[in-house]
């Protein structure tokens, strides 16, 4: 996982290995274990682009990667945003984008897609147990959500909420997660959790230790072991 210019910032790409690039290997690498199940290009909605990053990484990733089992390709990649930055997407590369708000009554997708990517997106939003069950719906029975955020002990959950929601800018971070907020609103939207992991034990722009593999496996390997340990969570659950 070499930095490459996804839109990240500059201390994150002055190093070989930076963890903060572990939101698009995640995402990446559950959605080639997707692709790998199904036999076939997914249809995949991502929710919430902001300038594509994730779309940029899996296209550049897409043509490296040395291993079969590591691939993936799609028929379709439909870009949800509620505020389209055109001359980004229009960098980025989507063939097709919807501008639509979570918050809208009437939001939903068609139903017929393999995935539904929500990364970084649940933290933003008041009510994400709602939100979920909103995306849930418009996945194929058999596809999968696959999600990610920031992440907190269960034991600090509420009071970071409210801590939070005290002060949170505009369009900032309101909703807080542990890893049983989200067993319990995967159950709640009628999804079965299949993967849940941290993301990493610690990180720091321009770190030297970025340039290591071995720390970042050991990252790899605490968040797995530590899934509530602050920092950022992964997770994929499917419906039935």
């Amino acid at each position: 996982m070499r930095s490459r210019n996804f839109g990240i910032e500059h201390g994150a790409k002055v190093v070989r290995y930076p963890i903060r690039m572990l939101r698009y290997w995640f995402g990446y690498h559950l959605l080639a274990r997707e692709y790998e199940r199904a036999g076939r290009p997914l249809d995949i909605a991502e929710i919430g682009i902001h300038n594509g990053q994730m779309f940029l990484f899996a296209k550049i990733a897409a043509t490296h990667v040395r291993d079969p089992a590591q691939g993936l390709a799609w028929s379709r990649w439909l870009g949800v945003d509620a505020v389209l930055k055109h001359h980004r997407i229009k960098k980025a590369g989507y063939a097709e984008v919807q501008e639509a708000n979570l918050e809208d009554e009437n939001f939903a997708l068609d139903g017929t897609f393999d995935v539904a990517l929500c990364l970084h997106i649940l933290e933003h939003r008041p009510a994400p147990e709602d939100d979920l069950r909103k995306i849930a719906a418009g996945v194929r029975p058999g596809g999968a959500i696959i999600g990610g955020s920031p992440v907190v002990p269960r034991i600090a959950q509420q009071i970071q909420e409210w801590r939070i929601r005290r002060t949170a800018a505009p369009m900032g971070h309101v909703s807080v997660f542990s890893p049983a907020r989200i067993r319990r609103m995967t159950k709640e939207a009628g999804l079965n959790l299949e993967f849940i992991s941290g993301a990493f034990f610690l990180r720091r722009k321009g770190w030297q230790l970025e340039n290591s593999a071995e720390w970042l496996r050991f990252n790899l390997r605490w968040g797995q072991l530590f899934p509530g340990w602050p920092g950022e969570i992964y997770w994929l659950a499917r419906k039935p």
